[in-house]
């Protein structure tokens, strides 16, 4: 009978498997996501996803253009924050009010706090393999990110680099209740270059995997803040109808089988039973789950039931 339920673990496991991927990138679009430096703004470009369930995600892709070109060991940190979908966690719930012709379906005014994850505070790891040492996009928005009626800039022209793949492992992994969320990925790079997400199609071709009701890609800089512009409709315009973009990005990590509900008195032990039945046990989860142990999964499962 033991080893019935281990192998009933092991197969629950393997078919929870998580993954969102936008596909390849298409070549038309660069747009900056960087972090704040001296004489440099922070800029954020994000992108949409949906968790069906309650998902813990320990792993992501970027693929992006270094420009201009500079040694990889310049790539000196990744940060990685997720959003709600406006008006939630936002102050005005108006769609069409502040600095901006549209809200409606924009990342909210600020972060989920509990799913950040800086490389410089240690809650992730990354890698940088470089796909392309020349490279270009056909148009890009780096620093024309302006307030209405000065939106449309049709984009800043195109953009010549590096591109690369960087390869995030999140050692404390993010869990989400299911929604419909946006993810956002800022890299630091010093020598004086910086690095620009690149497009991928829209709709998602393969190998991407289709997102049920996919937006377009969003950017602000620290000035437009905590308002969003939409690269394609907001910026770019520059066709009837307009471009839309999404970003070339992955997640990967396992959905939960029966998490329970937050604020609900029974959420953490009925999740943590969950958890054992659908790994095997609880130690066999906080390994499948990426965590760095036992006790860092209960940790991270009683903030999720407390929230």
């Amino acid at each position: 009978m033991l080893t019935a339920i281990s192998f009933s673990g092991i197969a629950s496991a393997q078919n929870s498997k998580f993954t969102v991927s936008t596909g390849n990138p298409d070549g038309k679009l660069g747009a900056l996501s960087r972090r704040p430096s001296t004489g440099k703004v922070e800029t954020e470009t994000a992108d949409d996803f949906v968790l069906n369930q309650t998902t813990v995600i320990s792993g992501a892709t970027i693929t992006g253009l270094i420009s201009p070109a500079t040694p990889l060991a310049n790539i000196v940190n990744v940060e990685v924050e997720m959003y709600h979908r406006f008006p939630e966690d936002s102050a005005n719930p108006d769609p069409l009010g502040g600095n901006v012709p549209s809200r409606a379906n924009s990342p909210s005014d600020v972060e989920i706090d509990s799913a950040t994850r800086d490389g410089s505070k240690g809650t992730l790891r990354f890698a940088v393999r470089l796909l392309n040492a020349n490279s270009s996009v056909a148009n890009s928005v780096l620093n024309r990110i302006n307030k209405k009626p000065n939106n449309t800039t049709l984009g800043e022209g195109p953009a010549t680099g590096e591109e690369v793949e960087i390869s995030i492992t999140f050692t404390h992994p993010i869990l989400l209740p299911a929604g419909h969320y946006f993810f956002r990925p800022e890299v630091l790079v010093t020598g004086g270059g910086d690095f620009l997400f690149l497009s991928a199609p829209k709709p998602i071709v393969s190998p991407g995997t289709a997102i049920a009701g996919d937006l377009q890609a969003w950017i602000r800089n620290s000035n437009l803040s905590p308002d969003w512009l939409r690269i394609g409709t907001d910026i770019i315009n520059n066709t009837i109808p307009p471009p839309t973009f999404n970003m070339t990005f992955s997640l990967t990590g396992n959905s939960l089988l029966g998490a329970g509900t937050p604020r609900q008195a029974n959420c953490h032990g009925e999740t943590i039973s969950s958890l054992a039945a659908q790994f095997g046990s609880i130690d066999a989860a906080a390994a499948a789950l990426g965590f760095s142990s036992v006790q860092a999964l209960q940790d991270s499962f009683r903030a999720f039931c407390e929230q």
